[in-house]
């Protein structure tokens, strides 16, 4: 601390610890921000998006953090002369499965990240 600092009471940074007197606010909204998307990031992973195709002949269920917590496919469909359209079949029903998932992430978490894709989110 130099002679200036201790005649006229400390840091000479406004009274809010060098932040201008923003500092302890600032710092309670970025900590209320955390805990906000925390609690959008646990509700996103345990949310689900359904997807179908060939007619809802296969369908795929995802939870939000992308783990298949169910499939299902119709007996009509399971053809062993044809086995590349069953598997057409489910590749798009999961592709659709994950559109609409980061679709609901950009819902659910872009307000609170200001609308920035950020890594992770």
């Amino acid at each position: 601390m130099n002679r200036h600092q201790r005649r006229h009471g400390g840091s000479g940074g406004g009274g809010g610890g060098g932040f201008g007197g923003f500092g302890p606010d600032l710092l309670k909204q970025a900590q209320e921000l955390q805990n906000q998307m925390m609690k959008a990031q646990a509700e996103f992973e345990a949310a689900t998006v359904e997807a179908s195709a060939g007619g809802g002949a296969v369908k795929v269920v995802l939870l939000g953090n992308h783990k298949v917590q169910s499939i299902t496919i119709a007996p009509a469909v399971v053809d062993a002369e044809d086995v590349e359209m069953l598997q057409d079949l489910v590749m798009a029903a999961f592709n659709e499965c994950i559109d609409k998932l980061e679709a609901k992430r950009t819902e659910t978490m872009g307000p609170l990240a200001g609308g920035l894709k950020l890594p992770g989110m």
